[in-house]
């Protein structure tokens, strides 16, 4: 069963095995409004934790997206790029921007579980 994990930068990350989808949360699309451009990083590219992923932009501001694990990007979801406004009715479903072919899965560890991403969130209100 896949695993949900977040990031102190408002990325969620789903892990299945050594795969890992990668989108924004919920919060994250709700501080930007309307998406209105995405960019993807290429398939084939190495991440390392931090690395500028992906870049969005709304009608608010642009943002960039940031790989929360180290992996080789394995897809990108180019149905955002060309309806961004996915990103923002199905953040955490029809709304993810990349997969990964995780370098080490149990570095994963090292984020936010559900109860504590919400702590966060809350504590940023």
């Amino acid at each position: 069963m896949p695993t949900v994990r977040y990031s102190k930068d408002h990325e969620w990350v789903r892990i299945d095995g050594n795969e890992a989808t990668v989108g924004i949360t919920d919060y994250a699309q709700g501080q930007l409004g309307d998406v209105v451009f995405v960019e993807l990083p290429d398939v084939g590219r190495d991440m390392k934790p931090g690395d500028n992923a992906a870049v969005v932009e709304s009608v608010k501001a642009a943002s960039e997206v940031y790989a929360p694990l180290a992996g080789k990007v394995r897809a990108a979801n180019k149905a955002i790029v060309d309806d961004p406004s996915k990103v923002n009715s199905a953040p955490q479903g029809d709304g993810w921007f990349f997969k990964l072919t995780l370098a080490s899965p149990d570095d994963a560890a090292s984020l936010m579980d559900e109860a504590a991403y919400k702590a966060y969130v809350d504590g940023l209100k």
